[in-house]
């Protein structure tokens, strides 16, 4: 590239790397000038392939929901009760803080086969049991960090490292947003279950993409998003005026100032301005008919859940391609009896209604539930709780030609190590990129050297959960 002399004053070191990369500033720019609509189609203008789902809900149970007292029912461990794991099973393992000879802890509550698919799943989740023939089972989740954050991290961005894009910014990067007046990753918290787990906003963060693809906090009550309501005496034209003024003013000379910052920066400006609409009709559930408000439980709703999933099932119904649904509570250290219970109690019937509810509506068809945590919990004690857990764990998902009433993969016979089917976070990310028309291996970015994916160097389609 060849500068003028009078332009290379007004050209930033920022803005000379970003035009001789992509010049995306001058492109996006020019659409806010003009207000056009974001286009739906993202950096795949076509899709790989036919998608069965247009959209995911990723109900994050955070903190590490104990797989032992949910969906992994293991006997051998009534008849080890409080003696140590053999060495075949746990020689050379590694644990978060625990020991691995503290003994084997049965599992706390009894399980039933549900449904016409006689999947097995505990009692103290008696509506996610009613929709056992919709949700596919897999209980042979592997991780590679066993603490919260790193896990985390790995789940949302599929890496250890911070700075990564999360999942959700992939999928709004490379698919597009439908949803005009809403982002394109939209993420919700609850709590209530005792171990809350902070949840740092680095795990909805852009990374390297421009930053107009990170996932935005909405909460569940009181503003959905400070500031929301403009000030006394300011009306939406003259925020409109104002809009057009600042990028007017920011792009008066775009062929030399040609800096996707700028852009990035105009076009969160807009999307803010939408929200301003938008968002205080997205968040009136109360509005919701008095059938769907008892289907999910608002009456007795104190955690915040159930309102974050009817809020979910309308994110959906308005096209956002993206939505994480984080409840807070499922680190149970100690007490795990007493405390899965009182969590599972707070998360099971607004995860049952969504997949109901979806379903009456047409919307399960093209939309993939995953319900699951960063990882699971050992099966042998740590007090009366139980540690962190990396080596086998379960997750279910529904919806957008998932096969439903499955249980796919195994634990060994002490629920410790995934043995059969093994399923890893980058194959659970192929497998969703692979269910929207994506193949993982070419969405890709190239920073610092190298071409970047959400799945790096890794990552199968799990072909057995898929319909």
């Amino acid at each position: 590239m060849i500068l003028d002399p009078s332009q290379r004053s007004l050209l930033s070191r920022r803005a000379l790397l970003a035009r001789g990369a992509c010049g995306l500033g001058a492109l996006a720019a020019s659409s806010l000038l003009g207000h056009a609509d974001e286009p739906a189609h993202g950096a795949i203008p076509v899709l790989h392939h036919p998608a069965k789902a247009k959209r995911v809900i990723f109900l994050v149970m955070s903190g590490g929901p104990s797989q032992l007292e949910l969906f992994d029912h293991k006997p051998m461990l009534e008849q080890h009760a409080g003696k140590p794991l053999p060495d075949s099973i746990i020689k050379g393992q590694q644990v978060a803080q625990g020991k691995l000879n503290a003994g084997a802890m049965p599992c706390q509550f009894p399980f039933q086969l549900r449904g016409k698919s006689g999947q097995s799943i505990s009692d103290i989740l008696p509506n996610i049991a009613g929709i056992a023939d919709d949700i596919c089972i897999v209980r042979s989740m592997q991780t590679t960090a066993i603490n919260h954050d790193p896990a985390q991290t790995v789940m949302n961005t599929g890496s250890t490292l911070s700075g990564r894009p999360a999942w959700g910014s992939w999928t709004w990067y490379g698919l597009g947003n439908p949803a005009q007046d809403l982002p394109g990753f939209v993420v919700l918290i609850s709590a209530k279950g005792g171990q809350q787990q902070p949840v740092s906003n680095r795990q909805w963060h852009s990374g390297f993409l421009p930053s107009r693809f990170q996932g935005v906090h909405l909460r569940h009550s009181g503003d959905p998003v400070s500031y929301l309501r403009p000030p006394e005496g300011i009306d939406a034209g003259r925020q409109r005026e104002t809009i057009d003024a600042i990028a007017a003013l920011d792009l008066a000379n775009p062929s030399a100032l040609n800096d996707p910052s700028v852009a990035e920066r105009l076009a969160q400006y807009e999307m803010a301005f939408r929200m301003q609409t938008s968002v205080p009709d997205l968040a009136a559930v109360d509005k919701e008919p008095e059938e769907i408000r008892k289907l999910y439980g608002l009456e007795r709703d104190t955690g915040g859940f159930a309102r974050c999933c009817l809020i979910a099932r309308r994110l959906a119904e308005r096209g956002v391609p993206f939505i994480q649904v984080y409840h807070r509570d499922w680190d149970h250290h100690g007490g795990v009896k007493n405390g899965v219970k009182e969590t599972a109690e707070a998360c099971d019937q607004a995860s049952a209604a969504l997949i109901i509810d979806l379903k009456r509506r047409g919307l399960l068809d093209d939309t993939i539930v995953v319900w699951g945590g960063e990882f699971g919990r050992t099966p042998f004690a740590q007090g009366d709780g139980r540690d962190h857990h990396m080596k086998g764990y379960s997750m279910w998902l529904a919806g957008g030609g998932i096969r439903g009433g499955t249980s796919y993969g195994a634990t060994d016979d002490f629920g410790y190590h995934a043995v059969t089917d093994v399923v890893s976070i980058h194959d659970l990310h192929a497998t969703i990129l692979h269910q929207m028309g994506v193949d993982h291996r070419r969405l890709t970015v190239r920073h610092q050297g190298r071409d970047h994916r959400l799945t790096d160097v890794h990552g199968q389609i799990v072909r057995g959960i898929l319909a």
